[in-house]
């Protein structure tokens, strides 16, 4: 399941956005409203996370086996 950020559309220009988060499967449709409020909602593109490795890794290391 992924993890996806929800913001709210507020109603009025002095009102704040809210964001939250909702777990989801890839194959469900995005959320339309705020299930808290009511309000509407849109779903925020955020980068992620990943690990980026340089030069030999633990991993491939391990693979190898000792000579």
């Amino acid at each position: 399941m992924a993890t996806y950020v929800y913001e709210t559309i507020p109603e009025n220009a002095d009102e704040k956005p809210r964001r939250f988060e909702v777990q989801q499967k890839m194959t469900e449709d995005a959320l339309t409203h705020d299930p808290e409020s009511g309000l509407p909602v849109k779903r925020i593109i955020t980068g992620g996370c990943g690990i980026v490795t340089h030069g030999t890794s633990i991993l491939s290391m391990r693979s190898r086996g000792s000579k």
